[in-house]
């Protein structure tokens, strides 16, 4: 059983990676956004980027700064299969899954203008952002000293590989593939 993590910025292509992952590999896919809607959801909270963050926050300061990535793990492991989990934010996530074993950290990354016109395009709720606020996000996402809250930068610093994404998605893919395949050679 393989375990892949999935870090990057903001509309980079987490979700395209782990489309790939799924539909070309056979990836079962664990979400720490799909959570963390949950717990919005059961919390009567407004489902937005502040409201994902702060219980993320939150839980991860009542538990660990790895809590999320933890209780994701132990639903992959169950399933015996390969599986990715998306979206990896902080550096205890990162450090307690690489003890696990058989567990790589990819990350994506990719031009601010290409991403914020690639969220614009999904159109989820919290992507309904201007430019501004969206480069705020990124930097309030980007680095803190607090281990439990979010820190993209050491996150992608300790990735396996790293994947640019200034290109299209058969780009992506290709690049994506070829790592798949030396991880199962390995």
């Amino acid at each position: 059983m393989i375990i892949i993590g999935i870090t990057g910025t903001l509309g980079a292509g987490k979700g395209t990676i782990v489309e790939y992952l799924v539909n070309e590999e056979q990836f079962s896919h664990f979400s720490v956004r799909d959570f963390l809607t949950e717990e919005v959801k059961r919390r009567g909270m407004e489902l937005n980027r502040d409201s994902l963050t702060s219980v993320a926050n939150e839980l991860r300061a009542n538990h660990s700064p790895a809590y999320i990535a933890e209780q994701l793990y132990e639903k992959a492991a169950k399933t015996g299969t390969d599986c990715v989990i998306e979206s990896i934010r902080t550096p205890g996530e990162v450090d307690v899954l690489k003890q696990k074993g058989n567990f790589y950290l990819f990350a994506v990354d990719a031009k601010a203008e290409t991403r914020y016109q690639r969220i614009k395009k999904r159109s989820s709720e919290t992507d309904q952002i201007s430019f501004e606020t969206f480069l705020a996000n990124e930097k309030r996402e980007m680095q803190s000293d607090d281990p439990n809250k979010q820190n993209l930068k050491a996150c992608i610093e300790r990735a396996d590989f790293v994947f640019h994404n200034d290109g299209n998605i058969e780009e992506l893919h290709q690049q994506v593939a070829e790592v798949v395949k030396k991880i199962k050679l390995s």
